[in-house]
Order: structure tokens, then sequence, then C-alpha cells
């Protein structure tokens, strides 16, 4: 299997933690969420409107307000995993408090002397997408190592033993310094490069365990129009908040348990964290052809989003009789510091078509008695983009230009299917929805899709509203330890389901 990868001709000798195409997946291939509602419909709502949740899909969609409303949305999430790495199968759960679409929306009523016969404004928070998680798997392997990406580092800057020793703080000198990777020699004695002193030929038992944590936050501040209850236009300025940590624990380990072929173990451990901050925009419309009817077009602008990374690693290397148990850390190199990478994002751009068809859709809401809804929503994985806040290192420039350009080759654009509806009796609702989405992924051997099954109920009753749901959700993905250019890479298969629960509490007033 061919993975594109980075090959750096310049050394960053204190970035702080390379970034990889993945990073950029974390602001990108989600589904839908927001409020009780809408995850019960599927996340259907492209052209269904009156619902806060609107303000975070499509804005047009909070023009059909004409009373304010007040919205709090707190869930659960619970996460099953599975992973198949190399014939070994591991499973793990981790769960997690969480929210939805929340805020308030304010109308100015009805203006009967104008052709825009309302306008209303919302100021709300949804979660968009939850890290909180535990990524963890564990096999046999005698291809390849993660000590050899410190080789291909090491080869691939020329590297002499001061830079392996000082210049990679946070992976390189770590391994250089335990002696899991040393120089290799000529028969006369001459340094000839380097040498990883992991038996690959015999084998060696592999483990990967990363807690993950956060989320990816979005404050949207939107106003909307309503001409004549024919077509509403709107568009929200959105301002995305992220958070994100991981804490890894990396092992290999002798599979022969021979005490005298120079290694029995190594591990690798890494604090990581990321906090972005950033702007976009979103616009829509919604249109009513006919009575019945409502077909909902949204374009969500890319987000360009400021993170500040930091990161500590350690290395323990225990080489039996070459060198024994050595340890090192990055912070006895770095003078107690993490490491820092300050640089930007632009998120990929979406488009969502949208079509409804509402039974007996007349003014009065209060009387609709059923809807059905889907969304098409694309969007273009390939087309985020890094870039160095420091535009005068042009180091960091060259380094983010291949990024990009790998970025393109990994990912493609797609498309995800969302389909809903909801059955009203009086005071009470009973919802259900189904949502499919696509591979971000270009290459055809890395399978990912998930697929969504919704459902909910809800109580409306004097200007109190009460929605409940749950939505369970098929993950497919793949997960890498390492990756590296010179052999085939390997990688975890991950599946396994993540349930939602929420609850809205609205009132109108």
């Amino acid at each position: 299997m061919k993975i594109y990868l980075l090959s750096l001709t310049l050394m960053l000798t204190l970035l702080a933690s390379a970034q990889n195409p993945d990073y950029s997946l974390r602001t990108a291939w989600f589904t839908q969420n927001g409020s009780a509602r809408n995850i019960a419909t599927g996340g259907v709502m492209g052209s269904l409107g009156g619902e806060i949740t609107a303000n975070h899909v499509n804005p047009a969609g909070i023009g059909l307000f004409k009373t304010n409303e007040f919205v709090l949305s707190p869930g659960f999430l619970l996460n099953n995993n599975k992973f198949k790495y190399r014939g070994s199968d591991t499973l793990n759960n981790k769960n997690s408090f969480g929210y939805g679409a929340s805020g308030v929306i304010l109308s100015t009523g009805v203006n009967r002397k104008s052709k825009w016969t309302s306008s209303a404004f919302a100021l709300s928070v949804n979660q968009l997408a939850s890290y909180n998680n535990r990524i963890q798997f564990k096999g046999f392997n005698n291809m390849s190592s993660f000590s050899e990406q410190y080789l291909e580092e090491l080869t691939r800057d020329l590297a002499d033993t001061n830079a392996a020793l000082s210049n990679y703080i946070f992976g390189s000198s770590l391994a250089f310094r335990t002696f899991l990777v040393d120089t290799a020699n000529n028969a006369s004695g001459n340094f000839i490069g380097y040498q990883s002193l992991v038996p690959i030929s015999t084998g060696v038992n592999q483990s990967y365990d990363a807690t993950t944590r956060g989320g990816y936050h979005e404050i949207a501040l939107g106003v909307a129009g309503n001409m004549e209850d024919k077509m509403y236009v709107g568009g929200s300025l959105t301002i995305p908040v992220i958070s994100y940590s991981r804490d890894l624990v990396y092992r290999e380990t002798d599979a022969t348990n021979d005490p005298n072929n120079q290694f029995s173990s190594f591990e690798f451990r890494e604090t990581f964290t990321s906090q972005g901050l950033g702007i976009g925009a979103k616009i829509g419309t919604i249109y009513k052809p006919k009575e019945h009817w409502r077909i909902g077009f949204a374009f969500h602008t890319p987000q360009f989003i400021t993170f500040k990374d930091r990161v500590r690693a350690s290395m323990t290397a225990n080489t039996e009789s070459y060198a024994g148990i050595r340890s090192e850390n990055s912070d006895n190199l770095n003078s107690g510091n993490p490491g820092n990478s300050n640089y930007n994002l632009v998120t990929p751009w979406r488009a969502i078509v949208s079509a409804s068809y509402v039974f007996r859709e007349i003014k009065d809401t209060r009387r609709q008695r059923a809807f059905i809804s889907a969304d098409l929503e694309y969007v273009n994985y390939r087309g985020s983009r890094f870039s160095a806040e420091d535009k005068n290192d042009q180091a960091l420039v060259n380094y983010y230009n291949l990024l990009n350009d790998v970025i393109k080759d990994t990912y493609k654009g797609n498309i995800n299917f969302r389909l809903g509806g909801e059955l009203k009796l009086h005071t009470i609702m009973f919802r259900l929805g189904g949502a499919y989405y696509g591979s971000p992924y270009a290459e055809e051997e890395l399978k990912a899709n998930r697929i969504l099954a919704t459902g909910g109920v809800g109580y409306r009753d004097k200007g109190i509203f009460i929605d409940l749901s749950y939505a369970h959700a098929f993950n497919r993905d793949v997960q890498f330890a390492y990756r590296l250019n010179d052999k085939p890479n390997t990688f975890a298969e991950q599946t396994g389901s993540r349930g939602s629960v929420m609850l809205t509490l609205g009132f109108k007033f």
C-alpha cells in the first residue's frame, strides 16, 4: 500500500510536533451534532429551520422564528471501540459528557407593512465534535519498528552525532541518547550511518495506547430574514474554539525473550496539547416553491484557525548488555520547557442541498402533523491548508507547503447523506432518522465510513419543550502508530460504535 509521507529536505530542529495530514481531519470529518430534535431526525437541518441548530447548519432557518426562545442541550457520549492490528483484537470503551446546540433566539415578530415579514437573531454554541476517546491496539510485527522513523530522520538530514544528540529533542535525540538508535560503523571503525537495536527480523510485540480529550466547539452569531413566509435568507459569523490533548504511551518488547540479542524493550511517552481559535461564516437560503415543500441551500466557508501546540516527550530503552536501561526526556534537553508550535489551519468548505416535505404545512406551526427531510452535504476534505505563523521562517514555510501537497494526495472530497422525519400527535412527537458519512481517504485500501441510526421523542406545550434523543453511530476508520517512507505501512482497523444521548430543554418567551 502506498501512503504519502513528508520528505523534508530542511531540518526543523525545534519544531515541537510535526503536524501530519491526520491533524486536518479533526476539524473536518465529524457527524452532525445539534439539539436533541435535530439528532433524533438524523441531523437534517438544511431546509427545515425553526430550530436553534439551524444557526450552525443553514442560518436561513432561524428566519422561521416569530417568537423568542432559550435552549439548553446537555448530552452524554458512549464510545465502544474495537481495533484489529496485525491479527490481534483490542476492545475498550470511554464515556464522557458532551452538549449540543444551546443559546438564545430573538425575533422581531411580524411586520405586515414590509415584504420582509419578520427577522430573527441567534447567539448559540454547539459542540461540532468530541475528542474524548481512547485509541488502543497491539500486535506482533516482524516487518517494521517505531524506531525506524528515527533512522529515516537522521539519515535524511545527514545528521552527525552532535545533531543526533541535540537537534531532535522530541524524538530521534531521545532514541539516540537511550541507545535505541546508535551509530553504525564499517569494518575499519568509520561512521557510516545509524542502526536500530530493535530485532525486526525476529519480531517485536507492539502496543499503542492514546487517551484523547477535548472538543471542537463553535460559537455562532446569526441573523435571518423572512420574505412573506416564502423565502428565508440568513448568515452567521462563526468562531471555532478547539481544545485537544493526547497522552500517548507506545511500547515495543522483544518477542523472543532472548537475553542476549541486545534488546528487551523500549517505551515512548508523549503529552501533547493543542489550542485553536478562529473565524468563519455560513450563509444559506430556504425557499417554499409549493405549499408543502421546502428547498434549502447552505454554504460553509473555510474557517481560519490559529493553533498553539505544546508537547513533552520521554523514552526509556533496555538494550540489555549493549547499554542497559537508559532514560531521557525532552525537558532535560529543552531547559525544562515544552516544545511549541504556532501555525494556522484553513478548514475545508462545505455545501449542503436539502429538501423537506411538511404535512399540513400552514402558518400555525402548532397544527403541523409531520415532516420528512433529506440533506446532501459535500465536504472537500483535501482542501485543508496549513501555513506558518512566521512567514519569514523559510524552513517552516517550505515544511507546510510540503504538508499541504501530502493532504491533497491523501484525502478526497466526499458526500454525506442524512434522512429523517417527525410525527406529531398533539403535544407529543416521535422522530426517526439515519445518516451516512463517506470516507475522506483517497487511498481505497483505507476503509472508513460512519453510519448513524437515530430516534427520539419530544414534548411541546405552553411555551415549554423537552426533547430526548439517542444516536448510534457505527464507525469504521484506520489508525497509524507510525509512518515510514521506505516500507509499506501497517495500520489498525478501527470499528465499533459511539452512542449519543441528548436532552434539550427550551422555553419560549
